[in-house]
């Protein structure tokens, strides 16, 4: 240990010349100067090293780099403390309360370039953040790499999925020591010898380079911005970068109940998105993932006008406010992964009656959500996409998933009509870029946005609310054909990684607990149901087929039952990769809900019903897995039952391997 704590110490003759301490003054952020001029910080809890020395600096293509000659020429702090509402959420409503420590800094020497870093201090937290002011003698600026380390302090247990991959960041979590991590996505989460929980990500991407995670010596972990086609970054000042962001917890269930990363973005630039309607849908999906019916035209296309109204149907009947459908347009015959530039997202295939089916929906009390798969010919989609969008607000479609399916580093690029065509990664400035453009074009047709192969998360669904979910992990099509398929760890995992971003819209639901070919989803009966609860969405899917809901009418009455928008939202107990049991309230009753997961190992939690209102009598209705439940040997071991509880009483939940339990709290 005294090792490792003499790496991470100050350089020499480095001097603090700021800090800052959390409201609760919990945590402290220094700012150093050493004799070269170089920048560094470091945080402390309870008067503890938690992030050691770590450099701060910018690497630029167009000039010297922001690293050498540096000192503080002015310094502020300021606090601030205000509650706001989200429209739609895991919480309706959010307290935003930090120091702030903003810092000047000049080069002493040569052009006198500016560079200022702000430090906002939660509770829970840090968020940091470059800002290049506007100066004569930096106008443009290309950035190569951000300098920024986090020096994590103490020795701890990493869960990461790599970066630069093909598959972009639908990779199982990886659980190893920290210093063992390669180059990492982000959220990483870590916990260190002592308990601490804590997830570095970042906060508000916007027209920038999303920020991996390189390995460097000891616990140093080092920003490592997505590559792009002239600089990682181009900008001109003034500017601000996206917000690095350290979240703290004692356990992993206070990272999820952390809004640091909602908080640091800005508010809310739609207005009244009130035409965005939280729910379910059911659709033409698991079917194709089945190969039962394929995307393309023939005698297997799932996208039929027949089909389409079987589902129509079915929503009406159970209450589903969408019916997804893939390939009902055009282009998708022949191969689509490697060729979008025939997708035509304004025309429907032959035996697709688009107009015809949306009238039929709205006769049924049921929305059509809509689908562009962009192939990665994302230019291609943008000229489009303004007519496709007005196509269906006309028809009533006000939900849209979008898709991105191609190699990493394989998006494709046309600056101009019939010009080259240049590559770019899924998380680049690029395609930052794109996603806004996307965003402000479906608002203006009062359309929201699921999309799927997407950029990262980083809390922008309060900038614009209309960016309802996204996919970004390896979700529930994984059970249909992957090798492996996921496992019963997956969702333990996800719910303290992937999901500290933001809401993921995996597709639960499947009841029949098969893929293609049979092969076998490592869950039993009861963590289907309740996965609606720990992993958060807006927007949920019934992922199964019609059929196989029908054959388990007892479980689907949960999914039919579970809410998609929560007033509060509470972590009772987990750990990362293990389990986890989260209850919400939901936004328009008095009821709450209950999921709870666990890996492969069978598990007994007790849960206090302290959250419960005082006062007020529940049915509480139990969907659990049964006496010998374990998603090898006794998958659709379950049971469904009824009790009266009350604030104060203690829950026995028996969870089998791959198992969960969902509950319904019925307000009296």
């Amino acid at each position: 240990m005294s090792i490792l704590l003499l790496a991470f110490a100050l350089p020499a003759h480095a001097d603090t010349v700021a800090e800052v301490s959390s409201p609760d003054g919990t945590l402290k952020v220094e700012v150093d100067v050493n004799g070269e001029g170089r920048l560094g910080y470091s945080v402390s809890r309870k008067g503890e090293p938690l992030i050691g020395y770590s450099r701060l600096g910018m690497n630029l293509r167009n000039g010297r780099e922001f690293l050498r000659g540096l000192k503080l020429d002015t310094k502020a702090t300021r606090s601030f403390d205000e509650t706001w509402e989200q429209p739609w959420g895991e919480r309706r409503f959010v307290r935003n309360h930090y120091n702030e420590l903003r810092t000047g800094f000049v080069e002493g020497d040569r052009d006198h370039r500016r560079l200022d870093i702000v430090f906002r201090v939660f509770d829970d937290g840090v968020g940091f953040r470059y800002e290049f002011p506007k100066q004569p003698r930096l106008d443009e600026v290309q950035i190569q790499q951000e300098l920024t380390e986090f020096a994590i302090a103490q020795p701890a247990t990493a869960w990461w999925i790599p970066a630069y991959e093909w598959n972009r960041e639908e990779y199982l979590y990886t659980k190893t020591p920290l210093s063992e991590v390669g180059t990492a996505q982000t959220p990483i989460t870590l916990r260190t010898e002592k308990g601490t929980h804590i997830a570095i990500h970042e906060a508000a991407l916007v027209d920038y380079a999303g920020m991996n995670l390189a390995k460097g010596e000891g616990g140093r972990l080092r920003a490592s911005l997505t590559p792009g086609s002239v600089a990682n970054v181009v900008r001109r000042a003034p500017f601000a970068t996206p917000w690095r962001t350290i979240q703290v917890a004692d356990r992993a269930g206070g990272l999820v109940e952390s809004s640091l990363i909602l908080n640091l973005n800005e508010p809310n630039k739609l207005g009244d998105v009130s035409w965005f309607k939280p729910s379910k849908y059911v659709g033409v999906w698991w079917s194709l993932h089945l190969d039962q019916q394929t995307w393309g035209t023939g005698p297997k296309h799932g996208a039929t006008t027949e089909n389409t109204k079987r589902y129509i149907d079915f929503a009406a009947k159970h209450g589903f406010r969408g019916v997804l459908v893939e390939g009902w347009n055009v282009g998708w015959d022949g191969d689509w992964f490697a060729n979008g530039w025939n997708f035509d997202f304004r025309k429907p295939t032959p035996d697709y009656d688009l107009e015809g089916l949306a009238a039929y929906a709205k006769s049924k009390g049921v929305h059509l959500i809509g689908h562009h798969e962009t192939a990665c010919a994302v230019s291609h989609y943008e000229r489009q996409m303004d007519e496709a969008f007005a196509l269906f607000e006309k028809l009533g479609i006000d939900a849209v998933k979008t898709g991105y399916v191609c190699d990493a580093g394989q998006i494709e690029r046309q600056d101009e009509t019939n010009g080259p065509v240049v590559r770019e990664w899924h998380e680049g400035q690029f395609m930052s870029n794109h996603h806004t453009r996307v965003l402000e074009a479906a608002a203006k047709r009062h359309i929201a946005i699921d999309a799927h192969e997407p950029i990262k998360d980083t809390g922008l669904r309060r900038t614009y609310p209309n960016w309802v979910s996204r996919e970004g992990a390896r979700g529930q099509e994984f059970n249909a054909w992957g090798n492996p398929p996921n496992p019963p760890e997956h969702e333990p995992n996800l719910i303290f990684t992937r999901m500290l971003a933001g809401p993921m819209d995996f597709t639960p639901g499947v009841v029949s607990l098969k893929g293609r070919g049979g092969q076998v989803i490592q869950n039993t009966l009861a963590r289907q149901l309740a996965d609606y609860v720990v992993l958060y969405s807006p927007i949920h899917m019934a992922a199964d087929l019609p059929e196989h809901y029908e054959q388990h009418m007892d479980a689907f009455q949960f999914i039919k039952d579970v809410p998609t928008d929560w007033q509060d939202t509470r972590v009772v107990n987990g750990e990362v990769g293990d389990y986890a049991t989260i209850v919400r309230k939901d936004r328009n009753s008095e009821d709450w809900y209950l999921g709870s997961v666990t890996d492969e190992e069978a598990r007994t939690l007790q849960v206090p019903l302290s959250f419960l209102d005082a006062g007020r009598a529940y049915t509480a209705q139990i969907y659990r897995d049964g006496d010998g439940a374990d998603w090898k040997t006794s998958p659709f071991a379950f049971v469904r039952e009824e009790r009266a509880v009350k604030r104060g009483d203690t829950l026995t939940l028996k969870l089998g391997s791959g198992g969960g339990a969902a509950i319904r709290f019925v307000a009296k």
